[in-house]
């Protein structure tokens, strides 16, 4: 398996309210229960064929196995799986979604290549609200509701080079827009559908409505030189393989069940062996799209413990997504197993997993297909129930 070596500065990202994940907050840094007790390590036996007498041999080492890549298509940066060329140099869009039960039946997530939930407000039981990031665009049909962003969501949107679509902001966002790496974004100007519920619940992505936003302004749509050098995220196994949780020599648990400490919607995500993929539940029911009943389901999940700043008493809060440290740790799940990982970022690059490895020399190999994201708040880590 080859590897990626890191760069590991860590600098001062642009606002003075993100700090290190070794900063003073709430949390215990305790780790989910149940993983490690119920969690059996995977052993490896190294070779035991004797070399005596043996004539010398030339490496014999097979080689991966891999697909061959469709005509006309290339490996997308957001999933590792074959789309169309002609969609190679297009900037992927971020979006807002309202989480709230009000504005549930979602329409078009199930499309998203990446899911971000994260909480939105440390008030009304730390409410989340996800973050869908698409490749392909412009085969949106509907696609919301839309709400407004935080800080944060600027800065991962950015990660992607994606431009941020949502409605508005508190604003500690105006010192992130001013600046060249987080400037593109569109709010507030995607289509209204009556459906019968207040206003807030109202504004969609309809087709149509992205070409007429690039269009009327400045924003490009392909990549443009913000995008962070190695241009991907994610380091996903070859196309057509499969990543070997263990023979990376690190605890590999069987878990057919997340549940996540975000009370206000209770957060859960369930195996499904037919189709070994993690289905996103939320308010006791599976997450299903509006438009065709899709289930919202993910080939990778990642959970990430991450500290957070209360900004004020209304409830805005800010990520300490900058650093690396002992607290910046996590868990990757894929087909039914778990592994623990950890996590850096840079002021000037994409943040990174790794496998468990305090050296941070092995980035995290993950399988091609849509990837889940949660930024569990430390102070809760601890209550992330992995069954």
């Amino acid at each position: 398996m080859k590897k990626r070596i890191a760069s590991l500065f860590v600098t001062g990202l642009c606002a003075a309210l993100i700090v290190g994940c070794n900063s003073n907050d709430a949390g215990t840094g305790s780790e989910p229960s149940q993983i490690g007790s119920s969690g059996t390590a995977v052993e490896t036996t190294p070779s035991t064929a004797s070399t005596t007498d043996a004539e010398p041999t030339e490496d014999v080492t097979p080689e991966v196995a891999t697909a061959e890549i469709p005509e006309g298509m290339y490996l997308s940066e957001l999933t590792g799986e074959p789309i169309d060329e002609s969609l190679k140099d297009q900037r992927p869009i971020a979006v807002m979604v309202d989480n709230e039960k009000t504005a549930l039946p979602h329409y078009g997530t199930a499309e998203a290549d990446i899911v971000y939930e994260l909480m939105n407000s440390t008030k009304n039981g730390r409410i989340t609200r996800l973050m869908c990031i698409f490749k392909d665009w412009g085969s949106i049909e509907q696609l919301g509701s839309i709400r407004s962003t935080r800080p944060t969501n600027i800065v991962l949107a950015a990660e992607f080079n994606a431009v941020l679509c949502h409605d508005g902001g508190p604003y500690y966002n105006d010192s992130y827009f001013q600046q060249n790496l987080f400037a593109d974004h569109f709010s507030g100007i995607f289509s209204r559908v009556n459906n019968g519920k207040s206003r807030e619940f109202t504004e969609y992505i309809v087709s149509g409505d992205l070409d007429k936003a690039f269009g009327n302004s400045k924003i490009s749509t392909t990549y443009n030189d913000n995008r962070f050098e190695d241009g991907e995220k994610f380091y996903f196994a070859d196309y057509g393989t499969t990543v070997d949780l263990a023979a990376e020599g690190t605890e590999v648990t069987d878990v057919t069940e997340v549940v996540l400490p975000f009370s206000h919607n209770e957060s859960t995500l369930k195996y499904n062996p037919d189709t070994e993929m993690y289905e996103y539940y939320e308010y006791g029911s599976a997450h299903l799209d509006a438009e065709d009943s899709e289930p919202l389901a993910f080939d990778n999940v990642i959970l990430q413990n991450t500290s957070h700043s209360q900004l004020d008493e209304n409830g805005y809060l800010v990520y300490n997504y900058l650093d690396n440290g002992d607290q910046c740790t996590g868990y990757y799940l894929t087909k039914g197993q778990c592994i623990p990982i950890y996590w850096i970022k840079g002021s000037q690059e994409a943040l990174t997993y790794y496998f468990t490895d305090s050296s941070y020399s092995q980035e995290l190999q993950i399988n091609t297909g849509k990837t889940y994201v949660a930024l569990v708040p430390r102070d809760t880590w601890g209550d992330v129930e992995l069954k």
